[in-house]
Parts: structure tokens; C-alpha cells; sequence
């Protein structure tokens, strides 16, 4: 899979005009224009997607797959035409595979949880990467304890990125049972070699769990071309609502998983002796559906490809770029990561001396929102050094106005804290 766009294929977007369809624009915090600089943690929410679930609330809200009633049957079309809009997004082969998660985190959990759990054990190795978010490292961490697998890291390189020589050493430590990683990290933006990685992973005989959440918003997925056996997206960092997210799985592994959560739907039948599962998806779908989050997923994923995937990452990849050459000139500035070209739309940094929540909450007054912290990627934070960065996320509404206007406010801070 491409990951990044060539000029001759791409279509050019034009995100001073998609502007208009985010409501939250018209807003001015401290009388400034809002520069909306952290997509990475959460996108903003376009017009038709708020339509979309104010439309299903007023006109189609029921309970799914329980009411033989006009309003039912609806509610159960919408929640099931969502469906199969995320599977054709990720060019799954079938529906079925398509499980519905609050986010990525609950998505990896369940597969922690129902695979990890049946089929980990001591001698056994987990690997993952020193660039993951907490959500695919925690949970590893975890179900390796429970196990008595054991946890390797794919270390990084002074760029941010994988150091690949590193795989054969992992191989001989143990039977590398799972291998776990980001396709994009949400902290340096580094677009990881899936494709590679998941053919080593197959080599050793072990399963692929990728986490999509950073790269299904900015690039197109196709978990058949990429081989992984599982993936994870969060719809809320894709335009759509919180709480509609997916895990996508290969028929084969799903079916032989035991389910991560019981009770009300994913049953078959239940006696007092014993209890049986539904078939695929809903054996994993336990309780009442997020029937109209799904609805804005579905309506999310209509704007995205009618944007076009390849115009999104074009778009970021020349913001990446404008940025790192504004921000460089920034005295006493760190900055992480790889080339623009090797990255998505995301840049962390430091100014020498002051630490990242102060930066951020002095930007905040100039009308910028980055994020502060680690990330939620603590091991990657003691990788560089450091315990926190800035980062500033851009996406299909970022304009380089306003990565001005952050460059503007860090010399405002630098100035403040002179």
C-alpha cells in the first residue's frame, strides 16, 4: 500500500473551504481565531455528520436487532448499512468481520483478551514497538503477565523510526507468538513499514494486530493488500462521533476466540447449564448497539472518501513540511521525529527551558490548541529523554495559517518566559 500520494494521482483539497462544514470554526477563544492543532487526540465534526445522528435521533431511533416494528427495522438498517460502510473503508472481505468498539483501545483489548489469553503462553513472545501509544502496549504488557509470555520492543532509531536489524535478535529470544504495532505514531507521526513488519511476523509463525487509529484518518487501509489479521480504528479521530469505532478480524481467528465481553445480544441461547454465542459479528457485540454513533461513523467515512484519502495525506504531508521549516526557526527548539515525507501530520517539540504545559497554556491564550504531556506513550517519552513534549496534529481543516499563528504564540511564550 502507498502511504504516500503521488502528484500525478492525488486530488488537491481545499481546507480553507472545508472549513465552512465544521461548526466549531465559528468560534473565536480569547478573540482569536481558532487554530485547532490537535486532530491527533480527537478530530472535529463536520455538518453532515452531525446531520446524519441528529436525522437517525428524529426520525429512525430504536433498538437494533430486537423490534420487528417499522422504527426497528430502520434503526437496524442504519446501524447495519455503517457496517458495511467500514468494511468497504478497509476493503475487509466480509461484513461479518467488522466488529463495532467504543475506540481502538477496547477494539485491542478484545483481542488481548480473547486471543492473548487462549493462546500465549510461557516461551512465548509479544513484540511491539518503542513508538506505541498506551492502548497497544498496556494491554500486551497485561496479557503477557497473565500468560507468562514476555514483551520485546522493536527499538528506535535516532529519526524516530524502527530499526528493522533489530527483528532477527528478537526472533532468537523466544517463539514470537504476536506482533503488535501502530501504522502511524500518534506522537511522532512516523508511518510504520506494515507491510514488512507483517510478513516477518507471519515468518515466525505469529498473528498481526495493527492499530489504525492514527492512520485510518489520514490514509487509505486495505487490510487485504497490508496481510495484518487484525486492526483497529477510532471513528472519533476520523470526523465521526465518540464511541462508534471497529476492530476488524479474519473470519478464522474470530470464530475460535472466546468472546471479551457477556451478556445481553451476543448470546445464542441460554440455559441454566449452559450458555451459547451468536454468530459473527454480534458474539462480540454484547449489550445495546451504539446505534446512532454508527450512523455518524458511516456518514463520516462519506465525507472522508468524498474528500478523497489520497487528497488527506497529500494535504498533511506539505503541512508537515511547512511546519517543520516555520517551527526550526524558532530559537531554542527541539524537534522530533522523521522527514516530513515519512510522516504523517503530526510534529512534537520542545523550547529549551520551558516545560510543555506552560508552552501550551500560553498558546491557549493566543488562541492555539496543541496538546501537552506524553502522549500516552510513556516508554517512547524516556526513548528521547525527555518526560513530555508539545504536538501540534493537523488534518484536512488545517491551513498554514495556522501553523502561523503557533509559531507567532511560541514566540509569545519564549518572550513570557525570557
Amino acid at each position: 500500500m502507498a502511504l504516500v500520494a503521488t502528484a500525478e494521482t492525488t486530488r488537491k483539497l481545499d481546507a480553507h473551504a472545508l472549513r465552512a462544514d465544521f461548526p466549531i470554526f465559528e468560534q473565536r477563544p480569547h478573540g482569536k481565531p481558532l487554530a485547532f492543532l490537535d486532530s491527533a487526540a480527537s478530530s472535529q465534526k463536520p455538518r453532515q455528520v452531525l446531520d446524519a445522528m441528529t436525522t437517525f435521533y428524529e426520525t429512525s431511533y430504536a433498538n437494533v436487532h430486537r423490534g420487528v416494528y417499522e422504527l426497528a427495522e430502520r434503526a437496524t438498517a442504519g446501524l447495519e448499512h455503517a457496517r458495511e460502510r467500514v468494511r468497504a473503508f478497509l476493503n475487509a472481505p466480509d461484513a461479518r468481520e467488522v466488529i463495532f468498539v467504543r475506540n481502538a483501545t477496547e477494539g485491542i483489548n478484545l483481542v488481548a483478551y480473547g486471543w492473548g489469553l487462549k493462546n500465549l503462553g510461557p516461551g512465548d513472545l509479544v513484540v511491539v514497538t518503542e513508538l506505541e501509544h498506551h492502548s497497544n502496549f498496556v494491554p500486551w504488557q497485561y496479557i503477557a503477565g497473565k500468560t507468562g509470555a514476555e514483551l520485546r520492543m522493536i527499538p528506535l532509531d535516532e529519526h524516530g523510526e524502527l530499526e528493522l536489524s533489530a527483528l532477527d535478535a528478537i526472533a532468537r529470544e523466544g517463539n514470537v507468538k504476536l506482533v503488535a504495532t501502530g501504522l502511524v505514531s500518534n506522537s511522532l507521526g512516523t508511518i510504520n513499514p506494515v507491510s514488512k513488519l507483517v510478513e516477518w511476523a507471519h515468518e515466525q509463525g505469529a498473528i498481526y494486530v495493527c492499530d489504525a487509529a492514527q492512520g485510518a484518518p489520514h490514509t487509505k487501509i486495505d487490510v487485504q493488500a497490508l496481510g495484518v489479521d487484525f486492526l483497529a480504528i477510532s471513528g472519533h479521530k476520523m470526523c465521526g462521533p465518540s464511541g462508534a469505532s471497529a476492530l476488524w478480524g479474519r473470519t478464522d481467528l474470530l470464530l475460535a476466540m472466546d468472546p471479551f465481553l457477556t451478556g445481553g445480544h451476543m448470546i445464542n441461547s441460554v440455559r441454566l447449564e449452559k450458555t451459547t454465542w451468536g454468530e459473527l459479528p454480534h458474539k462480540f457485540e454484547a449489550g445495546t448497539a451504539p446505534m446512532a454513533e454508527a450512523v455518524g461513523l458511516g456518514a463520516a467515512i462519506d465525507y472522508l472518501e468524498a474528500i478523497g484519502l489520497d487528497a488527506i495525506e497529500a494535504h498533511e504531508h506539505e503541512l508537515a513540511a511547512y511546519a517543520l521549516g516555520k517551527l526550526a526557526e524558532v530559537p531554542g527548539i527541539q524537534l522530533y521525529g522523521p522527514p516530513a515525507n515519512r510522516r504523517a501530520g503530526i510534529v512534537s517539540f520542545n523550547i529549551e527551558g520551558i516545560h510543555p504545559h506552560d508552552v501550551a497554556q500560553i498558546l491557549d491564550m493566543q488562541g492555539v490548541a496543541i496538546r501537552a504531556g506524553h502522549h500516552c506513550c510513556q516508554p517512547l517519552m524516556q526513548k528521547l529523554g525527555v518526560a513530555a513534549t508539545n504536538r501540534a496534529s493537523f488534518y484536512l481543516y488545517t491551513i498554514p495559517e495556522e501553523i502561523d499563528q503557533l509559531v507567532e504564540g511560541l514566540h509569545t511564550v519564549r518572550k513570557v518566559f525570557a
